[in-house]
């Protein structure tokens, strides 16, 4: 028994992200196209119709472009909060089966507890999540301009923690893209550079931390062995050079990597487990979810 971690493609030509454990298969957001998408996961022995659930970070395309072919033609159930379900509704399929989660909140699919928490981003009201299988945690945190004390509290346990590095400053403020583009990146609620997010790798993550995968890596204001290269000196100073630190791609699936169960933990040693939320039908729906 095991868990499987694969980013479908990250970045701004799409995000999609499966975590697939022995009793669920979820994607953390629906960026790319359907077709795509069912592509990246046939390369991964897996159909559309396996999917369990899309969780959905924010309401930006490249998060949820993919929503109208499998939310709708293949009735994939999507989770999403209320403020990001009215941004995105124009994605959503009227049948579409919907389900609004609270921020900070846990709820369950199959074996896997969700946690979203709020990231700073220019979206209605963002979210990162720290998904739960047997004890361990993976920690999705992209698109955010600052890692605010939240998002640090959150890597702390992350046995493997999905966070952007998106750019390189000089590249960025030289490059071509226009200065208002250039300040909106480089602002409190744009992106992470390859510098902090290295800092907050080696500051943040605790112990349990063994695989990073970089994500959101801009084509045309980074070099992923650059961003790669600066994360691991970073990790490497702070004492933690076991962690493997993985690239992920827009036009290629990542690495997969995977989590072997191993004991139970003492349940006595534990604290007691968050109660699961029961999450509502999104109100703005007419139609009743599929069954």
């Amino acid at each position: 028994m095991s868990l499987k971690i694969c980013v479908l493609a990250s970045g701004s030509r799409g995000n999609c992200t499966l975590v697939a454990s022995p009793a669920a298969r979820i994607l953390v957001d629906a960026g790319l196209s359907g077709r795509r998408t069912i592509e990246c996961l046939a390369l991964l022995g897996l159909e559309i119709g396996e999917i369990d659930a899309i969780v959905i970070g924010h309401e930006h395309s490249d998060h949820v472009r993919g929503l109208p072919a499998l939310a709708g033609r293949h009735r994939r159930p999507v989770y999403l909060n209320r403020e990001t379900a009215e941004a995105a509704a124009g994605h959503l399929p009227d049948r579409a089966e919907v389900k609004i989660f609270t921020n900070g909140q846990t709820w369950e699919i199959g074996d896997l507890s969700i946690l979203p928490f709020s990231v700073f981003h220019d979206s209605r009201d963002p979210v990162g999540f720290v998904i739960g299988w047997r004890g361990r945690e993976v920690t999705i945190a992209t698109d955010l301009g600052t890692p605010t004390r939240l998002v640090r509290q959150r890597l702390k346990n992350a046995r493997v923690a999905i966070l952007e590095a998106n750019h390189d400053p000089d590249l960025l403020l030289n490059g071509t893209r226009p200065w208002r583009l250039k300040q909106r990146v480089n602002s409190s609620r744009g992106h992470l550079s390859n510098q902090a997010a290295a800092d907050l790798l080696a500051a943040e993550t605790g112990p349990d931390l063994t695989d990073v995968f970089l994500a959101h890596i801009s084509l045309d204001c980074n070099r992923p062995e650059q961003a790669r290269q600066t994360v691991k000196a970073a990790l490497k100073r702070a004492g933690k050079e076991h962690v493997r630190v993985r690239l992920t791609y827009q036009d290629r699936i990542s690495e997969v990597v995977e989590i072997e169960d191993g004991p139970t933990p003492d349940p006595a040693a534990e604290p007691p487990p968050p109660r699961p939320v029961q999450l509502e039908l999104g109100p703005f729906l007419t139609k009743a979810p599929l069954t």
